[in-house]
């Protein structure tokens, strides 16, 4: 298991939209083998690490 690129509470920049986002949630999904994150402005959607960018 890799270790995760953002931790909770830090600021990061959502890919498609350039919108900095603060990270509330990480998780690693098992069978796909990658962390999902929930942001704190968006927190019913999630996203995978190759959709956000470090601030």
């Amino acid at each position: 298991m890799k270790k995760n690129l953002y931790t909770n509470g830090e600021q990061v920049v959502i890919k498609a939209t350039d919108e900095t986002v603060t990270v509330s949630k990480c998780q690693y999904v098992k069978n796909m083998k990658r962390y999902s994150y929930t942001v704190k402005e968006k927190p019913t959607t999630f996203f995978f690490e190759e959709e956000l960018t470090k601030k």
